[in-house]
């Protein structure tokens, strides 16, 4: 590859990679990487696009600030092409995204203004409605709107289109894709209506999106639920859209996005994020219900690094109800990480204080059981530490056994939820045992997520 005079030539000619174990039926399933885009995603090629086409309508200079709505994606690809051209860049977001994508913004220079992501179109705080405020009340702002912003389904009729059908060698069947700003499935439309008319596109929808129902059965709702995957689905049609071109549409569980996509990584070593499994997943119901043999694409639209912290992240799974654990009926349900499993974050009694407050902040904890030799011998939680070391610092340096709390709020895991109340009425953290042997921790936000999860089943 020769030198390149820019990190934005790095955007666009993605690799194509066949799917080799998992059951795509009697087809043949391709997977587009956008993730090997340099800002990570598909939306770094209309970033680029959106930007430029802007500077070329003399509607931006350098200076200017640019504003928009975004899930994350469209933002990093902003924020790539943004830092390079030298423009302000303020980004309202949803409060649902993932913050390994809010700090990946922040790093790359954009301001972030988080808001509701419970609340639809028209309401002054939905994310593209304030952007467009936001950028209304500003001197010299431009409002990118994606949603409405025809250089986005352009950078895909232009280049997209063309790069898939070279790389396919013309012979491509179908294509399994999401839809956010519409942007792709509009450009792709346009550039197969010519090209390849009888290549069929698919929608994979997350659950709670009005667009499957839409393409299925031809009803535009006016409700929408809420997902928790993140950058496809809506709860309106964009002004760009165009859907005249999709045969049909798959809706996707939540649960079923985020175990699709950690098989892509177990099963194929491709680290995609939420989105990808949602596609991957129609893709493959799609794969599976063929007669005959087609050859299918589809993408992996981001990369799951952003994604961490939640469908990566057992912890995070199991509290949303996603991954499936024995069930046991009692308190022993209610314990976030066990400690027999390993899961139970501790500290020793003679480990310094800096050590403790270090894996508080590590694993977002905020009380340690303090085991020594197998056995709970106390639990040390923030205020013990900051009532140890208030007002001298040197104090980290002392060991835990002098903060920790040694008179212990048990409870046997048999006991009924209620006798929980009193326990955190008191402040206290619920300590759970069978006899002498130490099971694990009850927080309170642990006693929330499991009446949650009981309420959404």
């Amino acid at each position: 590859m020769p030198i390149l005079n820019t990190i934005l030539e790095l955007i666009g000619e993605t690799p194509v990679v066949r799917i080799n174990h998992l059951d795509t039926g009697p087809c043949e399933l391709f997977i587009k990487l956008e993730s090997q885009n340099p800002g990570g995603s598909i939306k770094d090629r209309i970033g680029l696009k959106m930007i430029e086409d802007a500077e070329a309508a003399g509607r931006i200079r350098p200076g200017s600030t640019l504003v928009e709505g975004t899930a994350g994606n469209t933002g990093l690809g902003l924020a790539l092409v943004a830092a390079q051209k030298g423009y302000r860049l303020i980004l309202v977001i949803p409060d649902k995204m993932s913050r390994e994508k809010i700090s990946n913004l922040k790093a790359m220079g954009a301001e972030v203004v988080l808001t509701r992501s419970d609340v639809a179109k028209g309401h002054p705080e939905y994310y593209q409605d304030l952007a467009k405020r936001l950028a209304s009340e500003m001197d010299d702002a431009y409002f990118i709107n994606q949603f409405g912003n025809p250089a986005n389904p352009r950078a895909h009729e232009e280049v997209t289109g063309p790069e898939i059908w070279r790389q396919m060698d013309g012979d491509l069947d179908a294509i399994v894709l999401g839809v956010g700003s519409s942007g792709t499935v509009t450009g792709l439309s346009r550039y197969f209506a010519q090209h390849a008319p009888e290549l069929e596109l698919v929608l994979a929808d997350p659950e709670g999106s009005i667009l499957a129902e839409y393409i299925n059965e031809g009803t535009l709702s006016t409700k929408s639920s809420s997902w928790l995957v993140e950058g496809i689905g809506e709860d309106f049609l964009p002004t760009i859209s165009d859907f005249t071109r999709v045969s049909k549409a798959y809706a996707i569980s939540d649960a079923e996005s985020f175990k699709v996509g950690r098989e892509l990584l177990t099963r194929e070593g491709i680290l995609g994020g939420s989105s990808t499994g949602t596609l991957l997943a129609a893709a493959l119901k799609y794969c599976r219900e063929q007669t005959e043999s087609r050859r299918v694409l589809t993408f992996c639209c981001d990369t799951g690094n952003r994604y961490l912290s939640k469908m990566y992240n057992d912890f995070w799974m199991r509290d949303q109800g996603f991954l499936e654990v024995t069930s046991h009926g009692d308190l022993r349900d209610l314990i976030a990480r066990p400690y027999e499993s390993h899961d139970t974050v501790t500290v020793g009694p003679d480990e310094p204080l800096a050590n403790a407050y270090s894996r508080m902040k590590l694993y977002d904890v905020s009380q340690l059981p303090v085991i020594a030799d197998g056995e709970l011998v106390g639990i040390l939680d923030e205020s013990d530490v900051l009532l140890a070391v208030a007002g001298e610092s040197d104090r980290f340096a002392g060991p835990v056994s002098a903060a920790m709390v040694t008179e212990l709020t048990e409870i046997d895991y048999r006991a009924p939820i209620e006798d929980l109340m009193p326990i955190f009425d008191r402040d206290f953290v619920a300590i759970v045992k069978d006899g002498s042997r130490f099971l694990g921790l009850i927080t309170r936000v642990d006693l929330l997520n499991y009446l949650r999860r009981r309420a959404d089943h």
